[in-house]
């Protein structure tokens, strides 16, 4: 028999029984400690049994989950169950097979498997359902026609999802429909996705914005079809044309519609007056020769020119530094390889939802830009990579690690460098520095690096009056070096100070609290040193939805 030590924390109580000569585990019952930090969660049960072989070998033959999920956790709350029970049999060992049975690939796609009817399951199901189990697709058949119910699914899928679901069509993301920036003004955007199922073979999204301060409408439209299930051949092309603030990221997407929060943030500390028009169509191809491995190839052409007055992305044409051109035209071609060790997927059609988070990424991109190809105006080698990895740290909670680098060979504009992310919004943006300007540092040779760390609650569990609010302390420290040659500062006319984190690296780091309401997160944080660049920030807020389990 087996119960928490203290309070609060995230521990289970209940008993198992062990095999008494191979000491392996026969039975384990697992009941979530009651005053647990867990949201939305009344109680969780796990029952796994399991059958002993050897002293070496035992088989899970039962695996049985329970959850009681609820808004809260007061014994008249209303709410739901969730089971799951699984059955494990027909174990075979010792049967002596053919090398190629154990050198051929295994590919899991069966269409069949989705459509079981009830005489497949009534020949093949190993454990009868009871009563109760029986009355719930009796239950679910009968809320499908309950309007109350209806509306109730329909904001949870909205709220889980961001898309309004509808045949064959999702309006959304909803999240992205109204923002704010300098250029734009108000900013009004409707889009949406063609969804028939979650293994369509090909889908189309799009969106148009208008701004009502420019006046001016925008666009994005992106196609993509898998050709080929097996090894998740992928064809992609898209073109877009909006206003972006390119100084929030590093590792360039090449995802036609992905817009960075920053060029829309409603509420932004200091002035948001360095945004960039682009116009981009794009191209790829990708395939995923082995699980989790994937290599794509893709082909851009870009047309940049600053949108706000007063920004200037102005560059010399000439060697005697005389003539200047302020809008960039450039052909890029990059090969890209992923790699997501660990990753569990569902669906099998060309886009998958990912199962869980807790695996690492490895991402390496060469872009080479093309001058007078396509009108091109720059010759370059682009360089990037990155590891993110999220870390379980026994009872201390979890951790999330990214570094990236990334080198620029070739004498390019300020459009082209690799800019240190900054963010000027008053909301979480992923993997910048909180207390950057856009544009303060510019580089071409650059390494950052992000730690931020969940302790889950430890040490507040420990604090009497304090225990009871659930919240989750958070620490974090982000780092960023780099440098910019002669030879890039030398073309730029932007009139602005192109300078890099070389003489020491840039650091700042932060203290959070989140869980709060269950829902909201708020984050301080520090700056660590060039306090004398311009307009340099030392402290700020930020905040952000951040629902979790």
């Amino acid at each position: 028999v087996y119960y928490p030590r203290r309070e609060n924390e995230l521990t289970f109580k209940g008993n198992f029984w062990v095999n008494d000569t191979t000491w392996a585990i026969k039975k384990i019952n697992l009941e979530m400690a009651e005053d647990a930090n867990v949201n939305w969660v009344k109680q969780i049960y796990i029952e796994k049994e399991f059958d002993v072989l050897n002293d070496s070998v035992f088989l899970i033959k039962k695996d049985f989950f329970m959850a009681d999920l609820a808004l809260n956790k007061d014994e008249e709350s209303g709410g739901f169950y969730g089971k799951r029970t699984v059955i494990y049999d027909d174990y075979i060992f010792n049967e002596v097979l053919p090398q190629e049975f154990y050198d051929q690939e295994v590919y899991r796609f069966n269409k069949e498997v989705y459509n079981r009817n009830e005489a497949f399951w009534a020949e093949n199901r190993l454990e009868e359902l009871n009563e109760n189990e029986i009355a719930v697709y009796q239950m679910l058949d009968t809320l499908k026609s309950v309007k109350a119910f209806r509306n109730l699914f329909n904001l949870t899928t909205i709220l889980a999802t961001g898309y309004v679901e509808m045949d064959g069509w999702d309006f959304g993301p909803v999240f992205s429909s109204i923002g704010y920036n300098e250029v734009e003004g108000l900013r009004l955007r409707v889009g949406g996705r063609t969804y028939f199922t979650q293994n369509d073979t090909w889908r189309i999204e799009g969106y148009t914005a208008y701004g009502f301060k420019d006046d001016q409408f925008k666009y994005g439209i992106l196609g993509k079809v898998l050709l080929e299930p097996k090894y998740r051949v992928i064809a992609s092309l898209g073109r877009r044309r909006d206003i972006e603030q390119l100084g929030a990221s590093l590792t360039n997407s090449v995802d036609i519609l992905g817009r960075s929060y920053a060029s829309s943030a409603l509420l932004n500390a200091g002035d948001n007056d360095k945004l960039s028009s682009i116009e981009v169509t794009t191209g790829s191809i990708e395939i995923e020769p082995w699980n989790n491995f994937t290599f794509r190839v893709n082909g851009s052409l870009r047309d940049i020119k600053p949108a706000s007055e007063g920004f200037s992305f102005n560059y010399f044409t000439d060697e005697s530094l005389t003539q200047t051109a302020s809008t960039i035209n450039q052909t890029e071609f990059s090969t890209i390889f992923t790699y997501t060790p660990r990753r569990k997927t569902s669906g099998f059609g060309v886009e998958q939802n990912r199962v869980g988070k807790d695996f690492p990424t490895f991402f390496l991109s060469y872009s080479l830009g093309i001058k007078d190809l396509l009108e091109s105006d720059f010759d370059y080698e682009r360089l990037q990579f990155f590891y993110d990895q999220p870390l379980m740290i026994g009872g201390f909670g979890r951790a999330h690690a990214r570094l990236e680098a990334g080198k620029i060979f070739g004498q390019v504009p300020l459009a082209l460098l690799g800019v240190i992310p900054g963010n000027q919004s008053y909301f979480q943006n992923k993997n910048s520095f909180n207390l950057l300007n856009y544009y303060e540092f510019v580089t071409d040779t650059y390494v950052t690096f992000h730690f931020e760390h969940n302790f889950n609650g430890r040490l507040f569990s420990r604090i009497p009056g304090i225990r009871e609010l659930n919240l989750r302390e958070i620490v974090g420290i982000r780092a960023a070096w780099g440098q910019i040659s002669n030879e890039n500062k030398a073309i730029d006319a932007s009139g602005l100070a192109l300078t890099a984190p070389s003489e020491e690296p840039y650091w700042e780091y932060s203290f959070g609290i989140s869980n709060i309401f269950k829902i909201l997160r708020f984050d301080a944080h520090f700056r660590g040193n060039y306090f004398d660049n311009p307009e340099a920030r030392s402290f700020a807020i930020t905040g952000s939805f951040d629902i979790h389990f």
